[in-house]
């Protein structure tokens, strides 16, 4: 009997081949260390690039609040000091630099002026979805803070991570 072998790549070396492509375009590849939860994301340090500073002290202010919740639960309806819900993360943060915004994430869509998102600049609100169901603030390097959904804590992503971007708004 004759033995037929397909010649369909076997999950190795299209790893090997794509990790190929990334690594010859230039692509750092950082591994992440194993947890004890495989699935769970990296963790926000592995993930996120150093702030970059903002261009006015509100803002500066809000980033530097938005940050030092990083961890806190998300907490639907939740405006702190024990957990966030995406605006309430954003409220919270701008309340602590002097600045009152609307509560929910729709509302504060319509707070302060349109930044295209090539401009965005740290402090700037991120919305997401249509309609707006999602606000993230924006940190510099890509990256945004946010408090997303249940089971998640108040994290720094990359701002692409995140599907449905709709706009942006400057509010400092």
């Amino acid at each position: 009997m004759t033995s037929t072998r397909t010649s369909t790549p076997t999950r190795r070396s299209v790893r090997g081949a794509a990790l190929a492509v990334l690594t010859g375009a230039g692509i750092a590849l950082t591994p992440v260390a194993a947890s004890a939860d495989a699935g769970a994301a990296p963790a926000a340090a592995s993930v996120a690039a150093a702030p970059v500073a903002a261009t006015n002290a509100a803002a500066q202010t809000a980033v530097d609040r938005a940050l030092s919740q990083q961890g806190k639960p998300y907490v639907w309806g939740g405006t702190g000091p024990g957990g966030y819900d995406c605006s309430g993360l954003t409220w919270s943060a701008y309340q602590a630099a002097g600045i009152n915004l609307p509560r929910t994430s729709r509302a504060q869509a319509t707070a302060g002026v349109h930044v295209d998102r090539a401009h965005l600049q740290p402090g700037d609100l991120i919305f997401f979805y249509s309609p707006i169901g999602h606000v993230g603030m924006y940190i510099g390097n890509g990256q945004m803070v946010h408090s997303s959904t249940y089971g998640k804590p108040v994290a720094v992503v990359p701002v692409d991570s995140m599907w449905g971007y709709n706009t942006a708004r400057r509010v400092a």
